[in-house]
């Protein structure tokens, strides 16, 4: 029964990245005919844009897929962290986009041009539809690699919310510093925590300790077995941001036996479960 609900589980997270990826890629392509049509620059700006999104998920969409292979002799703790190779290169890509987006914007606020309001009304509702509901399919995955890609798709449901207020407003009132001023509260609000979740995955790759896990907390459980004397070596470090990894070595009693050590590995394995650690090393020395 939990095998098939964690299958399940894994089948839904690439599922959702593949409707992102479509529904990014079907409004690509209605953003560039429409920028053709109504000859928008900025319309097209944001078509090569979303381009870049497209890109970013399909790349994390083909990692996370990868991702859940099983373990093999060279990859003993599986395919995992291709997820958060995937959260490295969406965020640096997030960020070098946010910036560069921001120096346009601030282009933009010293130098205003004049808008299609009416236009940008139009693609403004399109932009918070598609993006709206790509972003709602990956806000509750729990992989570093699916927040990263939930912030390329936050920024897009931001950037076109701010567009169609501004648009609205542009409909009534002469404000061509509008639209700029928007998006650079926008783009640093996304920077900010594009830079935060880059932190936190290069943290993982360098096998901190995942910032949920209480090591004490777990100490002290492990510690109220009666037949456990000392923890001599315990080191927790993550597979994606989700899933992670233990590595135990304990010193016990004599009441633990090669018969019943079996059951003793599956109250830990009990103990550690809720922490989301699915794999670990266990080492017993005896006293």
């Amino acid at each position: 029964m939990g095998h098939h609900h964690a299958h399940q589980i894994v089948d839904e997270d690439t599922q959702n990245f593949k409707v992102a990826f479509f529904l990014n890629l079907i409004f690509t392509l209605i953003e560039i005919i429409g920028g053709l049509y109504t000859n928008s620059i900025a319309i097209l700006s944001d078509a090569i844009h979303d381009l870049g999104d497209t890109l970013t998920i399909g790349t994390a969409y083909f990692l996370e897929k990868k991702s859940k292979k099983p373990a093999n002799r060279n990859y003993p703790y599986g395919f995992r962290r291709f997820s958060l190779l995937s959260a490295l290169i969406s965020a640096m890509v997030l960020l070098i986009g946010s910036i560069f987006i921001f120096l346009e914007g601030v282009k933009r606020l010293l130098h205003p041009e004049p808008t299609d309001a009416e236009g940008m009304v139009v693609f403004a509702i399109l932009g918070v539809i598609f993006n709206g509901f790509a972003a709602w399919k990956l806000h509750s995955g729990q992989s570093m690699n699916q927040k990263i890609i939930s912030l390329h798709l936050l920024e897009d449901v931001l950037g076109w919310t701010a567009i169609l207020i501004g648009s609205i407003l542009l409909l009534f009132f002469d404000l061509p510093w509008l639209d700029p001023m928007l998006s650079l509260g926008i783009m640093v609000y996304i920077m900010w925590n594009v830079v935060r979740r880059l932190r936190e995955t290069l943290q993982l790759f360098l096998q901190r300790t995942p910032l949920n896990i209480n090591l004490e907390d777990i100490e002290k459980k492990i510690l109220d077995y009666s037949e456990v004397v000392a923890i001599e070596h315990l080191k927790i470090w993550s597979l994606d941001g989700a899933q992670h990894v233990a590595d135990l070595k304990l010193l016990v009693t004599s009441d633990i036996t090669p018969q019943n050590l079996p059951v003793f590995e599956d109250k830990i394995k009990q103990l550690l479960k809720p922490d989301q650690i699915i794999e670990f090393n266990l080492a017993i020395n005896w006293k």
